[in-house]
C-alpha cells in the first residue's frame, strides 16, 4: 500500500464512505439484471462493514461506457467502473495501480492469460469467456460428417451442409456489433493476430492476408456462410439462428449453450479448426473493473474489491451468466464441481488464448474502424490486402498520435 492510500480516509475514519460504482448489465432481462447481483454483494459486504456503503448503478453494455466517460468529463467519476477497457483512463493518470489497491493474495490470484505483465496494470479482470467451434449435432448426424478439425475439413462440411439445404452452413458475423471478435478468431486461427510478440500491431501481416483471402475464396465466395451477408450478420442474430436449427457451424461462446438448449437443438462444441489442426491459439474475452483516484477513497475501494474477488461471489457471478471465472481458484473449483463440466471446455481454453490488445489506448479506434471495414475483405472483389493494410496504417497513427 502506498503512503498515499495508506492515509485515505485516515483524518475522519469515524465517518461513513459511500463508494460509487458503474458496472455493466449481463443479463437479458429484468429477471436476471446484474443489478440484482451487485444488490446482494453489497448487502453482504455492508452488514460487516457499517462505515462504508456502496451504491451501484448498472447500465446496459449499450450505454455503459459512454456512461463513464460522461461522468469522468464533468469531473464526477465514479470510485469503480466496471466496463470494457481501461486504457485511456490509465493513459491520463485517473486510476490506481491495481497493487495499491487489492491484498496481496486477491491480486496473485487472478488467472495469469487474464492479466499483461508487460505493464503496470490498471485494469482488473472482472468476467472472461472463450470461444469453441458449436455444430448442430443432428445436422451433422443427417449429413453423415463429423466436426471439422482443419479449414479445409470445416468448408468441406460446409459444402455438405449447403447440399442439404441448410440455410447458414458456417455463420461468419462480421456486423458491426461484433465483428472484431470473429475477426480475431480467424486470425488467431491463421497464426497470426492483431499484434505482433511485442505488442505492435500486425494486423496486415502475410498469416492475416492470408487468411482472410481463404474466407473470401473459400467460404464466402463459395455461397457457404448463408443468405445473409457476413456484412449485415451480427452475432446476436447468428446465435439465435443457431437456436432455431438453422445453422452448422459457427464460433460462439458460454451463452450460446443455454440459448440453443431451451431451443431443443443439440449440439458439439470443439475447438476451433486451423490451417493444419486445432488452432494453436483462441480468442478469450475480458471486461475490466477499474478504480478512479478522484475521490481519494483507495482504502475502501481495495477492500471492498478484495471482497468482491472472493471464490463465493466470483462463482455466484459466473454462474449466473455461463462466463469463466477470473481467479485461478474460483477456475479450479469450477472445473471440479461435476455441476459445471459444460463449462470445462471453455475453461481448457484458457490457457491458449489471447486476448484484444486492451491496453493500447488505441484499440477502441480501432476495433470501432474494424466493425465498419472487415466484412469488405471477404465480399465479392474485396481486397484482404487492402482491408487489412488500411487497418493497419490507421493503427500506427493512432498509436503515433496517442
Amino acid at each position: 500500500m502506498t503512503a498515499t492510500l495508506a492515509g485515505c480516509g485516515s483524518s475522519d475514519a469515524s465517518s461513513e464512505v459511500t463508494l460509487k460504482l458503474v458496472a455493466a448489465d449481463y443479463g437479458d432481462s429484468s429477471a436476471n439484471s446484474s443489478q440484482k447481483y451487485w444488490d446482494k454483494l453489497v448487502k453482504e459486504y455492508e452488514a460487516d462493514h457499517p462505515g462504508v456503503k456502496v451504491e451501484v448503478s448498472v447500465y446496459s453494455w449499450t450505454d455503459v461506457d459512454r456512461k463513464v466517460k460522461e461522468m469522468v468529463a464533468a469531473g464526477d467519476a465514479p470510485d469503480m467502473a466496471q466496463i470494457g477497457a481501461y486504457a485511456d483512463y490509465a493513459a491520463k493518470g485517473q486510476l490506481y495501480k491495481v497493487d495499491d489497491l487489492l491484498s496481496i493474495p486477491v491480486e496473485a490470484n487472478f488467472v495469469p492469460q487474464l492479466t499483461d505483465g508487460s505493464q503496470t496494470q490498471y485494469g482488473m479482470p472482472f468476467a472472461s469467456s472463450t470461444r469453441l467451434l458449436f455444430y448442430n449435432k443432428t445436422l451433422f448426424t443427417e449429413a453423415g460428417l463429423t466436426p471439422p478439425q482443419t479449414w479445409s475439413e470445416l468448408a468441406a462440411d460446409a459444402k455438405v451442409l449447403k447440399a442439404k439445404g441448410v440455410k447458414f452452413p458456417y455463420a461468419l458475423p462480421l456486423g458491426p456489433e461484433e465483428a472484431q471478435a470473429e475477426t480475431m478468431q480467424w486470425l488467431l486461427s491463421g497464426g497470426g493476430g492483431y499484434t505482433d510478440d511485442v505488442g505492435a500491431y500486425a494486423i496486415d501481416s502475410p498469416e492475416n492476408i492470408k487468411t482472410f483471402t481463404w474466407l473470401r475464396d473459400e467460404l464466402v465466395g463459395k455461397g457457404l456462410t448463408g443468405p445473409v451477408a457476413p456484412a449485415k450478420l451480427n452475432r446476436a442474430d447468428a446465435f439465435e439462428a443457431f437456436a432455431r436449427g438453422e445453422v452448422g457451424m459457427l464460433s460462439g461462446h458460454p451463452t450460446l449453450m443455454q440459448m440453443a438448449a431451451k431451443k431443443g437443438v443439440k449440439f458439439g462444441m470443439v475447438p476451433m479448426p486451423g490451417i493444419d489442426g486445432r488452432t494453436k491459439a483462441t480468442m478469450g474475452v475480458a471486461d475490466w473493473m477499474m478504480a478512479f483516484k478522484k475521490n481519494g477513497h483507495g482504502e475502501q475501494v481495495g477492500d471492498f474489491l478484495d471482497f468482491v474477488y472472493n471464490d463465493k461471489n466470483v462463482l455466484a457471478f459466473s454462474h449466473e451468466y455461463d462466463l469463466l471465472p477470473v481467479t485461478s481458484s474460483a477456475s479450479d473449483t469450477m472445473a471440479g464441481d461435476q455441476d459445471d463440466q459444460d463449462l470445462v471446455p471453455f475453461l481448457d481454453e484458457l490457457p491458449s488464448s489471447e486476448l484484444y490488445p486492451v491496453g493500447k489506448t488505441s484499440w477502441a479506434k480501432i476495433s470501432a474502424d474494424i466493425k465498419k471495414q472487415m466484412a469488405k475483405a471477404v465480399s465479392p472483389g474485396g481486397s484482404p490486402t487492402g482491408v487489412l493494410g488500411s487497418l493497419q496504417n490507421e493503427g500506427i497513427m493512432a498509436d503515433s498520435a496517442g
